[in-house]
C-alpha cells in the first residue's frame, strides 16, 4: 500500500493544476480554442498608457487585446519606431459575404479606410486602448517594419491633434499683442478718466445754470400772470364804472344822428344858395358818418375805443 500513495499524491496535484488552468481561462476571458488573428500597428507618437492586455476596439466594441510592443532603434538613421502587436479574436466578430479575417479582406478594409487610433480610456487613470475605426478621409500611411504580421495604418489621437495644434500656435507673439492690447486698453481708460471729470464738472454747472434759469422764468411768469390779472381786474372795473356813460353817448349819438337826417330833409326844402347849401350838407353827412362809425366801436368794443380815445 506504501508504493501507491505518490501514485495518489501526483494523480492529486495534477487535477488540481488542470483546474487552476480552466479556473484561469474561463475568469480571465481567455478562448484557447478561439480563432485570433494578428496585427500591426506602428505609432509615430508616445503610446504612454498603453499596456499589454489592453483592449483593442472596433468603434467601441472590445474584438481583442494588446498582446505585446517592442521599441526598434536603428542606430544608422537614428530612427525608432514601436510597433504594437494586436490579438483580434474572429470569433467576436460577423462576417457578411463570407468568412472573413484573411489578408485579401484585411487589405479590402484598409483600402475603405480601415485605421487604428489611441483612445484614452479615462482622464484619471491616464490608460489607453487601441480602437479600429474606418477614416476615409484619411491618409493610409505604414511604416513598413514588420513582416510577421498584418499592418493597419494609424491615426494620430484626438489629444494628440490637439496638441500639434498647440505647437502650432506662435505662443511668444500671442502672449506679446496680448500685451500690447492691455497697454492700449489702459490707455483709453486713462484717457477716459482724464474727460469725463472736466465734462463731469461741466455738466454739473449746466444742471446749476438750468436751474437758475427755470427758477427766473418761474418768477418772471408768475409776475407776468399778476400783471394780466390786474389789467383784467382794472379793465372790468372801467367798463361798470363808465358803463351809463357809454349809454348817454350812445343815445346822445343816435338823437345827433337823427336831427342831422332831419336837418337835411329840411335843408332840401329850402332854397338856400346851392353852393353853401352843398358844403353844409357835406359837413353834415361827415359829422353823421363820424358818429355812426363811433356807435360801431363803442358796440363792438368799449374798452378799446375809450382807451385808444384817452391816449
Amino acid at each position: 500500500m506504501t508504493p501507491a500513495k505518490p501514485v495518489l499524491v501526483g494523480s492529486f496535484i495534477l487535477v488540481a493544476l488542470a483546474l487552476g488552468v480552466i479556473a484561469i481561462l474561463a475568469f480571465g476571458g481567455l478562448n484557447l480554442f478561439a480563432k485570433s488573428l494578428r496585427l500591426v500597428v506602428v505609432f509615430k507618437d508616445s503610446i504612454a498608457g498603453l499596456e499589454v492586455g489592453a483592449p483593442v476596439t472596433f468603434r467601441g466594441v472590445r474584438i481583442g487585446r494588446v498582446e505585446g510592443m517592442r521599441p526598434h532603434i536603428d542606430v544608422t538613421h537614428q530612427t525608432s519606431w514601436i510597433p504594437v502587436y494586436l490579438e483580434v479574436n474572429l470569433d467576436r466578430i460577423s462576417w457578411t459575404g463570407g468568412p472573413g479575417g484573411d489578408r485579401a479582406d484585411l487589405q479590402a478594409a484598409v483600402d475603405a479606410g480601415l485605421r487604428a487610433q489611441l483612445v484614452s480610456q479615462g482622464l484619471v487613470s491616464g490608460e489607453e486602448s487601441v480602437n479600429l475605426d474606418y477614416h476615409p478621409d484619411t491618409p493610409a500611411l505604414l511604416a513598413g517594419h514588420p513582416e510577421d504580421a498584418f499592418e493597419v495604418p494609424t491615426i494620430p489621437s484626438d489629444i494628440q491633434v490637439l496638441k500639434d495644434e498647440l505647437r502650432k500656435l506662435d505662443l511668444p507673439a500671442i502672449g506679446m499683442q496680448t500685451q500690447q492690447v492691455l497697454a492700449r486698453m489702459q490707455h483709453v481708460l486713462d484717457e477716459l478718466d482724464g474727460r469725463i471729470g472736466p465734462l463731469a464738472d461741466g455738466l454739473q454747472t449746466t444742471l446749476t445754470t438750468t436751474a437758475e434759469a427755470v427758477h427766473r422764468l418761474q418768477t418772471d411768469s408768475t409776475r407776468t400772470l399778476a400783471d394780466i390779472d390786474r389789467l383784467a381786474n382794472e379793465s372790468r372795473r372801467q367798463i361798470a364804472t363808465n358803463g351809463d356813460d357809454l349809454d348817454r353817448l350812445l343815445k346822445t349819438a343816435e338823437q345827433t344822428t337823427t336831427r342831422a337826417d332831419e336837418l337835411v330833409a329840411t335843408l332840401n326844402d329850402m332854397s338856400f344858395p346851392r353852393g353853401d347849401l352843398q358844403a353844409a350838407l357835406r359837413d353834415l353827412a361827415a359829422s353823421a358818418s363820424s358818429l355812426r362809425d363811433l356807435t360801431h366801436d363803442l358796440e363792438r368794443a368799449p374798452l378799446g375805443t375809450l382807451l385808444r380815445k384817452e391816449k
